[in-house]
C-alpha cells in the first residue's frame, strides 16, 4: 500500500518479508542499526543476521521495553552506538517492535545528522495500523506523552503477519483499538467487519497469521485502517489541519497513560478515550444516543474497557491541557457529528467535561439510564 506526499513510500502487509527489506533501505546504505526491545531481541539478531549476509554491517541496539523505551536516556544511547560505528547521512535505523519501539526508532533516526533512513518493522497490530505509519516519533517527558518529537517520514513500512501468531491476546485486542477508531472516523465497514464477529476475530487471530484459509477479515482490517491512516498523512503530514482527526479518543487517552504511568497499553486507553469524547459529542447536543451506545457495545465486545477511575479528574485535566491540540488555555478535542463524521469541539464549557468525564467514570450509572 502507497503512503503519498512529500517523501512517499510504500507499506509492505504480508509473510515473512524480510526479503523486502533490502529494497526498502535502497542501494547506498551500509550500515544498519536495529532497534528492539529485550524482548524483541531473537527477532532483532534474525533481522540483523539476515543483513550481514546481505553484505550489510548491522547492528542491534536492545532498548527497555514498551513506553519505558522512549526516553531521552534511551535516544542517547543508540546515538551513542550511531557514533562509535561512525554512521553517516547515507546509514539507516531499522525498528523491530510495536509503537513504541517506532516511535523511538524514527525519532533517531530523524535527529541523527538532521535525518537518516528509517525502516519499520511492524510485529504488533498497533504499529501495523498506526504507529509506524503517518511518520510521526516521538519521546516522553516526565510531563507527558510525546511531548518531544518529530514528523519524520519512514522509507518504507513492512507488517509482517507471522508476528501476530505469538502475539499476546490483550496485545492484539489493544490494536483493534486503533483499528475501531479508523471504523468511526473514516470508514464504517470496519465497524460493520467486527460487530459480525468480534470474538471470532480475536480468537482466531493465530490461525489467520499462519495463513489458514478463510481467516482474511484480520487482513482487510489491517489494510483498511492503513488506507485510513494514508489517506490522511499523505496530505497533511505535520498535524496542520486533517491529520488532527486520527487523534480521535487520544486527548483523554494520553492523560490516563500519563497518569498511570504507562502502565495502560495505548490501545486501551484510546477506547475509553473515544466513549470520553463520544459522551463530550452527545452531551454538547451533536452525537446521537445510538451512536455513542455503539462506541460502548463495539469495543467491549473485543475485550477493551470503556471506563476508567472516577477519582483522578483534577489530574487527568491537568495531563489533557498538554495535549498537543490545546491552543494556550483553550482545550480542543477531536469529536464525531456522526459515523464518519470527524469534528472539532474547542473550548467546552468546564461542567461538560466534568459530565463527560462521570460518565465513564467505573461503576457510573449514565444520565441516559437515570432518564430512563
Amino acid at each position: 500500500m502507497h503512503v503519498s506526499g512529500a517523501q512517499p513510500y510504500d507499506v509492505v502487509i504480508g509473510r515473512r518479508l524480510l526479503g523486502e527489506l533490502p529494497a526498502l533501505l535502497g542501494e547506498n546504505v551500509r550500515r544498519v542499526l536495529v532497534i528492539c526491545t529485550e524482548a524483541m531481541t531473537t527477532s532483532g539478531n534474525a533481522v540483523r543476521e539476515d543483513l550481514a549476509a546481505q553484505g550489510y554491517e548491522a547492528m542491534v541496539a536492545e532498548i527497555p521495553d514498551a513506553e519505558n523505551g522512549k526516553s531521552i536516556d534511551v535516544a542517547v544511547f543508540c546515538w551513542t552506538v550511531m557514533g562509535q560505528a561512525d554512521f553517516t547521512r547515507s546509514d539507516a535505523v531499522v525498528s523491530v517492535g510495536g509503537g513504541a519501539t517506532t516511535d523511538l526508532a524514527g525519532f533517531v533516526a530523524s535527529t541523527w545528522l538532521r535525518g537518516i533512513k528509517v525502516v519499520h518493522i511492524a510485529t504488533t497490530l498497533l504499529a501495523m495500523v498506526d504507529a509506524a505509519v503517518g511518520g510521526k516519533t516521538g519521546i516522553n517527558t516526565a510531563e507527558g506523552k510525546n511531548l518531544v518529537g518529530t514528523f519524520y517520514p519512514p522509507a518504507g513500512v513492512l507488517c509482517d503477519l507471522v508476528s501476530l501468531e505469538t502475539l499476546p491476546k490483550f496485545d492484539f485486542v489493544a490494536g483493534l483499538g486503533e483499528i475501531i477508531k479508523c471504523g468511526f472516523i473514516a470508514d464504517p465497514r470496519i465497524l460493520e467487519l467486527i460487530e459480525a464477529d468480534p470474538v471470532g476475530i480475536v480468537e482466531r487471530r493465530g490461525a489467520f497469521a499462519s495463513g489458514d484459509a478463510g481467516e482474511d477479515v484480520v487482513l482487510e482490517l489491517i489494510e483498511r485502517s492503513v488506507a485510513v491512516k494514508a489517506s490522511v498523512v499523505g496530505v497533511d503530514l505535520t498535524d496542520v489541519g486533517q491529520r488532527e482527526i486520527l487523534n480521535y479518543g487520544h486527548t483523554f487517552a494520553h492523560a490516563i497513560e500519563h497518569v498511570e504511568r504507562y502502565s495502560w497499553r495505548h490501545g486501551a486507553a484510546v477506547s475509553v478515550g473515544m466513549v470520553f469524547a463520544a459522551e463530550l459529542a452527545r452531551l454538547a447536543g451533536r452525537l446521537p444516543d445510538d451512536v455513542v451506545d455503539r462506541h460502548r457495545a463495539i469495543l467491549t465486545s473485543v475485550g477493551l474497557p470503556v471506563t476508567y477511575r472516577g477519582d483522578k479528574w483534577d489530574q487527568l485535566l491537568t495531563a489533557m491541557r498538554r495535549d498537543k491540540k490545546t491552543r494556550g488555555d483553550l482545550l480542543r478535542f477531536v469529536v464525531l457529528d456522526g459515523v464518519a463524521k470527524p469534528a472539532r469541539l474547542e473550548g467546552p464549557d468546564p461542567a461538560l467535561l466534568a459530565a463527560a468525564y462521570a460518565e465513564v467514570s467505573e461503576g457510573a450509572v449514565t444520565s441516559r439510564a437515570i432518564s430512563l
